[in-house]
C-alpha cells in the first residue's frame, strides 16, 4: 500500500515510516507540515493520507482542515487521522462527510502495534473505524436523536450490534436471522434515520454514530469501535 505521512513529531514520523515499510507498505511522502500536502497527494497518489490534528504553524487545526480538503478534492483517498486531540467541530464534519475510508485513532490509546496496522489496512480496504473515546466526545455535544423512536425493538438490536461493528452475517447469527432479514431491518433504519442509498458508503457509521448518540455516547468497552460493510 502506499501511504503519506503528515505528522510534526520527527521521533513519530520516522517511527511510522519505519513501522509502515517494516510490515511492507510504501512511504511515499513524509512531511512535517501541511504546506504542499495537495501536490504530494497529486505526485505521489497514496492510497491512504495519515494525519495529525495540530501541525504547524498555529498547532491548532491545521491537519484535520488539510483531512476536510483532501477528502474534497480526493473523495475517494482513505484517511487516518492520528492525534492525541478529538477536536470537535472539524472531526463531525469529516466523519459525515461523504467520501472514501477514514479512521480517527488516538495516539495514547494505540497499545499494541499489530493492531494498529490492522487498523491501517482495514481503513484502506474500505472500513470506518473510529476509537470510541473519538465517538463519545464527538457525541457528549449533541442532542438526543429523535429519530430514533421510530424504529422498532428488532430495528434497534440491530442498529446496536452495527454500532458494534458487526457485519450482517454476524449479526444473523447472533439474533437467529437469514441474513435477507438482517438486510430488510438495515434497509428499513437507514430510511427511517434518513440517509439516502446515495450515502451508502458511510450510512452504517452515520447510523452508529446516530445509536450511540442516542444512548448518552455509550460505546464498546474496549478497542475500536470499527463499522463492518
Amino acid at each position: 500500500m502506499r501511504i503519506l505521512i503528515c505528522e510534526d513529531s520527527v521521533l513519530l514520523r520516522e517511527g511510522l515510516v519505519r513501522l509502515l515499510e517494516d510490515a511492507g507498505h510504501e512511504v511515499v511522502a513524509a512531511l512535517a507540515d501541511t504546506d504542499g500536502l495537495e501536490a504530494a497527494v497529486a505526485r505521489t497518489a497514496p492510497d491512504l493520507c495519515i494525519l495529525d490534528v495540530r501541525l504547524p504553524p498555529t498547532y491548532t487545526d491545521e491537519g484535520i482542515r488539510a483531512a476536510l480538503a483532501l477528502r474534497a478534492s480526493n473523495s475517494a483517498l482513505a484517511i487516518l487521522v492520528l492525534s492525541q486531540y478529538v477536536e470537535e467541530r472539524y472531526a463531525s464534519e469529516l466523519i459525515s462527510a461523504q467520501g472514501g475510508p477514514l479512521g480517527y485513532l488516538l495516539k495514547d490509546r494505540v497499545a499494541d502495534v499489530a493492531e494498529f496496522l490492522g487498523s491501517v489496512q482495514s481503513i484502506a480496504e474500505g472500513a470506518t473505524v473510529l476509537d470510541p473515546e473519538v465517538v463519545a466526545q464527538l457525541l457528549m455535544r449533541r442532542n438526543r436523536d429523535d429519530r430514533m423512536m421510530r424504529l422498532t425493538e428488532r430495528e434497534r438490536t440491530v442498529l446496536s450490534l452495527i454500532a458494534e461493528g458487526k457485519s450482517n452475517g454476524a449479526i444473523a447469527g447472533l439474533l437467529f436471522l437469514s441474513e435477507a432479514s438482517v438486510e430488510k431491518n438495515i434497509t428499513a433504519i437507514f430510511q427511517k434515520l434518513g440517509f439516502d442509498p446515495d450515502e451508502s458508503g458511510n450510512r452504517r457509521v452515520l447510523a452508529a454514530l446516530a445509536h450511540i448518540e442516542n444512548n448518552g455516547g455509550h460505546t464498546p468497552p474496549n478497542g475500536q469501535t470499527g463499522v463492518a460493510r
